[in-house]
């Protein structure tokens, strides 16, 4: 196995201080309700709402698109739905990365019909070149080619998330741990 920093935790601080600061100025005096898509996003979301100057409420779902491998399957099955109603809110997906579009297209339409006031998505990643379906988050921290990574939430077969930093792993062998 091949693997390289992508990047680091202090350039991903300072990102996501960035990101909240924007958020935080958007959200201004507006009733705000983050959810987390589990698990992946979990580390990004609490940095982030950490970094807001606001307040806000925080809920999860949970999604699974990619099975045990590495690629995803295409097909999104909602295995967690929110506790809370957000109906008439303002509502921000926060996601660990955008890769095919099919998770976060579901997502989307899915709480459209729940009739928020306002639905935007920040993602920690965005892979562009792998898309699926047509998908744009609102918010972005990072842009990056195609290739799998691992850390700050993300993972390889539930393992690795605990990295500070954003791994670019290669050449993953049959049964490897990363």
């Amino acid at each position: 196995m091949k693997k390289e920093i992508l990047f680091t935790r202090d350039v991903i601080e300072k990102r996501v201080r960035e990101l909240a600061r924007v958020i935080s100025h958007e959200y201004q005096e507006r009733d705000l309700i983050v959810i987390g898509v589990l698990k992946g996003a979990f580390i990004f979301m609490a940095d982030l709402i950490r970094s807001m100057s606001i307040p806000c409420r925080v809920d999860f779902v949970r999604l699974a698109s990619y099975g045990a491998g590495a690629a995803s399957t295409g097909k999104v099955l909602l295995t967690k739905d929110l506790d809370t109603s957000i109906r008439g809110k303002d509502v921000l997906i926060v996601e660990d990365i955008v890769d095919t579009g099919c998770t976060l297209s579901f997502l989307v339409n899915w709480l459209k019909e729940r009739d928020p006031r306002t639905l935007k998505v920040c993602a920690f990643l965005d892979k562009r070149g792998r898309r699926r379906v047509s998908f744009e988050a609102d918010y972005v921290g990072f842009t990056i080619e195609d290739g799998f990574v691992v850390g700050y939430g993300l993972d390889f077969n539930e393992m690795s998330r605990f990295f500070p930093d954003v791994w670019l792993v290669s050449e993953i062998g049959e049964g490897e741990q990363l």
